[in-house]
């Protein structure tokens, strides 16, 4: 991907340090990246990515970190790469169930990717040797903790493989700048009951590393 023949200028925004220092491995100090700790949840990630948006050009932002993956979707260790961003909690509650601010005329819950750069990125990801699909990655405030909330969840949303915190609002800033948006996950534990023991955050922190060394090789 290139602008007027000159090297693209792409920012990363993490939730946490640790999301960060894996990604800057995998990039291995290329200088076309700029990295952003943006903050757990969608309204700080959305408040300090429009913040560098506004005093900084980029050609792409790029939400990435780790997260919990739909059963029978993304196996832990895997990466999703965001075929679309939504917020899966911006709605209302109705007598017939939720409904988004799609369904309500309020705007839009759904942010739309490039499709022909994830699948670039999808298959550089690849490449390396990770399990890797592209599918629907869900922004919400309060992570899915049991397994009722889970199958109720992938019910609504049947095509999502991933939900995290903060990809729509890293979305929404890039969005109304006019930059384009991917979000890239690295998969630490299924979607479900909340079993601190189950989950595998140094592999997916590792799988993350993988996943940005193939970064640097498509963009």
């Amino acid at each position: 991907m290139e602008v007027d023949q000159q090297p693209i200028r792409v920012l990363v925004v993490t939730s946490v340090e640790a999301e960060r220092d894996a990604v800057l491995r995998g990039l291995q100090d290329d200088n076309r990246f700029t990295l952003l700790v943006g903050g757990v949840g969608p309204a700080s990630a959305a408040a300090s990515t429009a913040a560098v948006l506004a005093t900084n050009s980029y050609d792409l932002v790029i939400c990435a970190g780790i997260c919990g993956g739909f059963i029978g979707q993304a196996g832990v260790g895997s990466v999703v790469v965001a075929s679309e961003i939504i917020c899966a909690d911006l709605g209302a509650e109705t007598a017939d169930g939720f409904s988004d601010v799609d369904q309500l005329g309020f705007g839009s819950s759904r942010v739309a990717i490039d499709k022909e750069l994830a699948t670039k990125v999808t298959e550089a990801i690849q490449s390396k040797g990770l399990p890797v699909k592209m599918g629907q990655v869900l922004t919400l405030s309060t992570v899915t903790g049991t397994a009722e909330t889970a199958a109720a969840l992938a019910k609504r949303m049947p095509d999502a493989a991933a939900e995290a915190m903060e990809g729509y609002g890293v979305a929404i800033a890039a969005q109304q700048r006019g930059v384009p948006v991917l979000e890239i996950r690295t998969v630490s534990n299924a979607i479900g009951p909340r079993d601190k023991s189950a989950w595998r955050i140094k592999d997916a922190l590792v799988a993350l590393e993988q996943a940005s060394a193939g970064l640097r090789e498509v963009l």
